[in-house]
């Protein structure tokens, strides 16, 4: 009988994950984040261990939304205090706020433990096609 094997934190292998926004759908961009942050896509997948890669978004502003999204969809934020209900339209949220937008899309495909906050932290989302990264993504990919 073969056993499955279960990798540990310490022999995870990270690589560099580039996504070009610029004409894509705006969620299928997110669910390819989201399974390359948690490390659906390789063989030693462990639920139970972050053995995700890093993500690098690249023109974050030009992704496509279907329908009446864009100024139809609000985001919704609440204090705890009564009546200190905010909302913002997704036009606004893509136009100020960009990387907050993605990351609270993410954020909800990904587990809601320390588990997952660790993984949202690998996500790096940029506006424009320039970023920091690329002697990681040189080296990673």
């Amino acid at each position: 009988m073969k056993m499955t094997k279960v990798i540990k934190p310490a022999e995870v292998e990270r690589n560099w994950i580039l996504i070009d926004a610029e004409g894509k759908t705006f969620g299928r961009i997110l669910t390819e984040a989201a399974t390359y942050l948690r490390g659906k896509h390789k063989p030693s997948f462990t639920p139970n261990v972050d053995c995700g890669d890093y993500v690098v978004i690249i023109n974050a502003k030009k992704a496509v939304f279907s329908g009446n999204k864009l100024e139809a969809k609000e985001y919704f934020r609440h204090s705890g205090y009564f009546g200190s209900t905010k909302s913002n339209k997704l036009s606004d949220m893509l136009e100020n706020h960009t990387e907050k937008l993605y990351k609270l899309a993410v954020r909800g495909m990904l587990p809601k433990t320390k588990l997952g906050r660790a993984m949202l932290k690998k996500l790096k989302v940029y506006e424009g096609s320039e970023h920091p990264h690329t002697a990681q993504l040189n080296k990673g990919n």
